[in-house]
């Protein structure tokens, strides 16, 4: 029962709008582009706020957004604030926004008076290429759409009847639809215009923009601003910035690897110097070894020569010198040998 009644009362609102206009005591329109802020006025509000109650309306659903002077709404509730007087306070707009808020007041449990409501209309201006594909040589559509609250009175209505226009202009003012470097289009049931052109060298940081008017006056406007790399942009590589911030220090990073290359240094000097020195010690034994057995040689030798030379002078030998000089490198050494056998056994034992 309470949603026929609802109907019938956006009936009458309707035909009202229809019949006397757009403009009312009680009813208001906003026109507003998507990022920016606006102020909706609650033109019955009374003392202190704490009797206001705000609601939003679109076309699948109803919510309280504020009720007694205190937020309500989770969804959107960062967003909104209420002001002195009473009106709704929203931060930048998004184009969901768009629809009717009414500004209702409590007393002791009973409404006073009819809601003051107000049709928030939003701008929304986009593109059919991304960023990254926006250059020049290619082929761009900007889209401009209004987004209107239907219940208040159509697009096409509002076009037709009440001088509503939705259109592209550059940066002096000139309507673009005056110009055949673009191809602009106009859908009445969506409140949408689309411009299609090729981007040029010039149109680099170039401004577009889509206005809306009503009865010739502008009501709201949103800019698309044409952003590419020029090629002379590509060539010129981009500046070196070097960081001063305390947690990416550069210094101390530096003399870290200087003192690991020390130590690495001194590791590999370390380790040449020990093997070194331990090459020169086993070069000095075998050294003293060869040294060692050449003097015995020589003492060997010594003593053969002195054992000739005393059997030469004496034809007899002492049993004592018997047994000093009978055994030379197991050469046995026997009274009746000469010292050309005693030599041939020691040179002998000698080569072995």
């Amino acid at each position: 029962m309470a949603d026929k009644r609802h109907m019938c009362l956006r009936g009458l609102i309707i035909l009202c709008a229809l019949l006397t206009g757009i403009s009312g005591v009680d009813d208001n329109q906003v026109f507003c582009s998507s990022g920016e802020d606006v102020r909706l006025s609650c033109n019955n509000a009374l003392s202190g706020c704490t009797s206001t109650t705000w609601n939003y309306s679109n076309h699948s659903e109803t919510v309280e957004l504020i009720a007694g002077g205190i937020k309500t709404d989770t969804e959107r509730h960062e967003r909104l604030s209420l002001g002195s007087d009473c009106s709704l306070n929203i931060k930048k707009v998004t184009k969901e926004d768009y629809g009717s808020y009414s500004c209702r007041q409590y007393v002791n449990g009973q409404q006073q008076d009819p809601d003051a409501r107000v049709y928030l209309h939003v701008l929304h201006v986009s593109s059919s290429s991304s960023q990254s594909e926006i250059r020049s040589g290619s082929s761009v559509t900007l889209f401009c759409q209004l987004y209107y609250d239907y219940y208040l009175v159509s697009c096409v209505s509002s076009v037709g009847s009440e001088g509503l226009e939705v259109i592209w202009v550059n940066q002096a003012g000139v309507n673009l639809q005056t110009d055949s470097r673009f191809q602009i289009s106009f859908s009445s049931e969506q409140c949408l215009s689309s411009l299609t052109t090729t981007l040029l060298n010039e149109d680099h940081n170039r401004e577009w923009r889509c206005q809306v008017k009503h009865r010739d006056q502008l009501k709201t406007s949103a800019t698309y601003t044409v952003k590419y790399q020029t090629p002379t942009e590509t060539k010129t590589p981009s500046p070196v910035t070097i960081s001063k911030s305390p947690a990416a220090p550069t210094q101390p990073v530096s003399l870290s690897v200087i003192w690991i290359a020390v130590a690495a240094a001194l590791a590999v000097l370390i380790t040449a110097v020990i093997l070194w020195v331990i090459r020169r010690k086993r070069a000095d034994k075998r050294e003293g070894t060869n040294d060692s057995v050449e003097q015995k040689d020589d003492v060997t030798y010594t003593e053969v020569v002195t054992h000739c030379k005393i059997r030469a002078k004496k034809n007899k030998v002492h049993d004592d010198d018997k047994v000093t000089y009978s055994s030379i490198r197991g050469a046995t050494v026997r009274p009746q040998d000469d010292c050309s056998q005693l030599y041939a056994s020691v040179n002998k034992n000698h080569h072995k």
